[in-house]
């Protein structure tokens, strides 16, 4: 799974929201270090719910301007639970490894 697809997911774990609540909730959960673009949202947003993974909830009117909210599925929550524990065991791997090659050498 891509980051930004893992992102977008993340931003919908706790429940629906409108696109430019996704956007900004990406730029949190990334501390800053991924800002998606509307039209990039929208393309993975429509390429998600096509998989199933995520799926429109309602539409909400504000100010005259149309909020597009969407939620995750069954299908996208058991997807990110596998990607977030298949990170989680690259990244302890990876930190067994520096462990590993920060001992000192024994005489």
């Amino acid at each position: 799974m891509r980051e930004p697809t893992f992102l977008i997911l993340t931003a919908l774990a706790e429940g629906p929201r409108h696109g430019y609540g996704i956007l900004q909730e990406v730029e949190t959960v990334s501390k800053g270090r991924v800002r998606l673009l509307p039209g990039t949202l929208y393309t993975a947003l429509d390429r998600l719910a096509a998989e199933g993974l995520v799926a429109h909830e309602r539409d909400e009117r504000v100010d005259g301007r149309l909020r597009r909210y969407y939620r995750l599925t069954a299908e996208g929550l058991t997807a990110l639970d596998a990607e977030a524990t298949r990170l989680q065991q690259l990244a302890t791997a990876a930190r067994t490894r520096l462990r590993a090659a920060h001992r000192p050498a024994t005489s």
